[in-house]
């Protein structure tokens, strides 16, 4: 145990790695996923790198920092190789830990503070979910927390202020470049706030510092901003038409009730219980070793959340900013448990950790069960797996209940970063022995198939991202590229979105014949009829000739 409190910074890298680096091309490429990974596709092979596309179509919802890292991956080892585009996405996860661990050492200078503060963060449920999904969340997010940790050095000591708010403006502009104003809104925003609250800003003129911090917004504009300016000049009818649409949606896509966040803590997955108790702020400020430390971390998360309930529309993974000030607001209360004697904690400051620890306890013991009871017909070829994870998520749990009747907290917590680190190691790729889709058909054969016989294929309708990744090049729409949407060719294949079947056979129902081939169905793991079963998964694919 002293080792690893001496090494933290190996700890907290290897726990990364374990964590975010293995078996990346396990999970089926997801809608997000494959919306960006279309574009770095065509980033690289159309060269369209300022003016970014997706299916030959304008697309500037998202600017595309994010999609250059994973386009150069993709160039550099390959464009179909799923893990490859995403390794960049779990360096920045490992990253937001590591600056998450640096501004928690900035915060109070204590050590074990900022390890369970990272690793509590890297832990999280959706954490690792948002890494799963690989929207370009984690980018921003991590960029902006590396901003915050030089925004709070220039607010908090007077030597090197020019070069903190430099690179502040820097790392704040790359967060603005990856997802727009997101992380401004949701992390910046409220630590501003907190900051504030907590400690104030008098003195900033009298000590010079509100010349950095004009520097800092400066830097930041300039570089968040140019590659919008750069869009409105260059494209201004797309630009503008998309603008609209993204604003739009704030007020009227996946609208629901301000209250509608307040069960927050419970996206931190293991770590639910100890977050509640951290947020008990009677209880917990009496008790924390900084008490303007708990109060910053305290009024960030609880800021965060109020921001994002004010927008109308709401998801679950818009929630990721409010996890890096919990983690941190976390770590205050596990530092307070894990420096005090057993002794000193009241009876009732003990059951939290008895409830929390013995769950993670019984997660251990029972994954072995639970998981043949949900894969046992399909771990054919994943048996070893199977083993390896259970003998080693059984040991986690009985020295989790062994330490704990012990009340070894520490040891217990170590545990618990290990039980997540094994399932992603070890139980991962177990996935693959989840209920198959039996009619599941594949397209990316499709376009070597056309290009024997020369023949060119289309898309007719919106045809799913997942769909157009899979068939490994653009689809041009139909119906989108032109008003009457007849090609010039005499023989083509088209693909057919579902809900647009009805108006594809009218338009070429006279003059043509249209010949259906074959379907195909991109659901994984869910059969036809089944509740999970996604219509815009499935799509048709005629021959048409000309007449």
């Amino acid at each position: 145990m002293k080792w690893i409190k001496n090494n933290p910074i190996l700890v907290l890298l290897v726990s990364g790695a374990a964590i975010f680096l293995f078996h990346l091309g396990v999970m089926p490429v997801t809608i997000m996923e494959a919306r960006n990974f279309i574009t770095a596709r065509e980033m690289v092979l159309d060269g369209n790198w300022l003016l970014t596309t997706m299916n030959e179509l304008p697309r500037y919802e998202k600017p595309p920092l994010p999609t250059w890292f994973t386009a150069i991956f993709g160039w550099l080892f390959g464009l179909d190789n799923v893990a490859v585009l995403r390794f960049p996405a779990m360096l920045m996860a490992i990253l937001l830990g590591f600056s998450t661990y640096k501004l928690a050492l900035k915060l109070m200078d204590n050590t074990l503070y900022a390890l369970l503060s990272a690793l509590v963060l890297l832990t999280s449920f959706y954490i690792i979910g948002i890494t799963l999904e690989a929207p370009w969340d984690i980018y921003t997010h991590g960029f902006m927390m590396v901003g915050i940790y030089f925004l709070f050095q220039l607010f908090s000591q007077p030597s090197y202020a020019w070069k903190n708010a430099a690179l502040a403006g820097v790392f704040i502009g790359l967060s603005i470049m990856s997802k727009g104003p997101i992380s401004f809104y949701a992390l910046l925003l409220p630590f501003l706030l907190a900051y504030g609250r907590v400690q104030g800003f008098k003195g900033f003129g009298r000590d010079k510092k509100m010349y950095p911090v004009l520097i800092t917004t400066l830097i930041a504009l300039v570089l968040g901003l140019w590659w919008f300016i750069y869009v409105r000049l260059a494209d201004p009818e797309a630009f503008l038409a998309i603008t609209k649409k993204e604003t739009a949606n704030w007020s009227s896509y996946n609208v629901r009730p301000f209250y509608y966040y307040w069960s927050f803590f419970v996206q931190s997955g293991l770590w639910t219980i100890p977050a509640l108790v951290s947020l008990c702020y009677p209880y917990l400020i009496k008790r924390a070793e900084n008490k303007k430390v708990y109060q910053l971390t305290f009024f960030w998360t609880i800021f965060s959340v109020l921001l994002l309930s004010i927008v109308p529309e709401k998801k679950s993974r818009y929630l990721v900013p409010v996890l890096i000030p919990l983690a941190l607001n976390i770590g205050i209360y596990l530092s307070y448990l894990f420096r005090n004697k057993n002794k000193d904690l009241g009876s009732k400051e003990r059951l939290p950790l008895y409830l929390h620890f013995g769950i993670v306890g019984l997660i251990g013991l029972a994954f072995p069960v639970v998981a043949y009871i949900a894969l046992g017909n399909n771990l054919a070829g994943l048996w070893g797996y199977y083993i390896a994870s259970s003998l080693a998520l059984v040991a986690i749990g009985l020295f989790v209940l062994i330490y704990l009747k012990k009340q070894q907290w520490f040891s217990c917590f170590l545990l618990s970063i290990g039980l997540i680190a094994t399932i992603k190691l070890l139980a991962m790729p177990l996935a693959a022995a989840m209920e198959k889709n039996t009619d599941y058909h594949s397209i990316s054969q499709l376009k070597n198939r056309m290009l024997e016989k020369g023949m060119p294929i289309y898309s007719f309708g919106e045809i799913s991202p997942e769909m157009i990744w899979d068939y490994g090049s653009s689809l041009p729409d139909l119906k989108m590229t032109t008003e009457q949407p007849i090609p010039k060719e005499k023989v083509f294949g088209v693909v057919v979105a579902q809900v647009n079947e009805s108006e594809f056979k009218r338009i070429f129902g006279a003059g043509y014949t249209v010949t259906h081939q074959e379907m195909y169905d991109l659901n994984t793991n869910a059969s036809p009829g089944s509740r999970n079963h996604k219509n815009r998964l499935v799509n048709n694919f005629y021959i048409v000739k000309k007449q």
